[in-house]
């Protein structure tokens, strides 16, 4: 774990991908912090990592074998500017949610190895879910090196093709929203039969955390283990009565990770 690391933008990404290298071991003098905010050079400074609020000195100074782009997609053409200066010697990881491999090389130059990363917010926690995907200038090495780094936060996904991108956003990238509804919708649904909302809170987190833990370490797939726990003419299937009635649920679902992919694609060709 010698390779030095540039990480470029230290909000709540950042700084879970840096407290995942930490904990996986890597050494904090291979880390480079670059943001201008003073909390974000407070927080570094907390974890013994190099911090600079310097765009483009940072970026000279530190000849770093990998550039790590986690700005928000906003930023991302203008902090570019400051980092050509590394394209062709470094390789480039974007977080940059909606921003294509072929929007970056466009400034950083054709030449440029580039790696688009497409993590989610369990990140925090270490239980992430990353989709990567690269141009033909990174190598099977860097693609390794790019796997050990996104792993510290959590499992991850090789994708042959970016197009799949906005699908992998619209159903990991967004899905931990879709999921906190869930709870949301839960929580008032026991409030309305009468529970008071703390316990209502904590029967719908742990209902919800339990079973994807359940679900990610059976062996069967979810229809079966729906199946398995919907006894005929129980409580359980009173309730999936209504909510598959006609396809409901799965259509509104549909319905809206289509949206979301849309929206991805829309944001890559601004």
């Amino acid at each position: 774990m010698a390779e030095r690391l540039l990480l470029v933008g230290f909000g709540n990404m950042g700084q879970a991908l840096v407290n995942g290298w930490l904990g996986h071991g890597r050494e904090a003098r291979t880390i480079a912090v670059v943001d201008p905010r003073p909390e974000a050079l407070a927080a570094a400074a907390a974890l013994g990592i190099a911090a600079s609020a310097d765009w483009p000195a940072a970026g000279r100074e530190q000849s770093a074998d990998v550039v790590v782009l986690a700005v928000k997609p906003a930023q991302l053409e203008d902090v570019l500017q400051h980092y050509r200066i590394l394209s062709g010697r470094s390789l480039f990881l974007s977080i940059a949610a909606g921003k294509t491999i072929a929007g970056l090389a466009a400034v950083l130059g054709a030449e440029a190895a580039i790696v688009r990363a497409m993590p989610n917010t369990p990140a925090a926690i270490g239980r992430g879910v990353t989709a990567l995907c690269s141009n033909d200038h990174v190598t099977a090495d860097r693609r390794a090196l790019c796997t050990t780094l996104m792993s510290a936060i959590g499992s991850v996904e090789w994708l042959d093709d970016e197009r799949s991108m906005d699908a992998v956003t619209a159903v990991s990238g967004s899905g931990p929203a879709y999921v906190l509804l869930l709870i949301e919708c839960l929580i008032d649904a026991g409030q309305q039969l009468g529970l008071d909302q703390a316990l209502a809170a904590r029967l719908a987190v742990g209902t919800v955390a339990g079973t994807g833990l359940y679900a990610e370490q059976s062996d069967a797939d979810a229809a079966e283990l729906r199946h398995a726990v919907t006894s005929p003419g129980g409580t359980t299937e009173a309730a999936l009565d209504v909510l598959m009635s006609e396809g409901q649920l799965a259509e509104l679902m549909g319905r809206a990770v289509r949206a979301a992919a849309k929206r991805s694609g829309e944001l890559s060709s601004e």
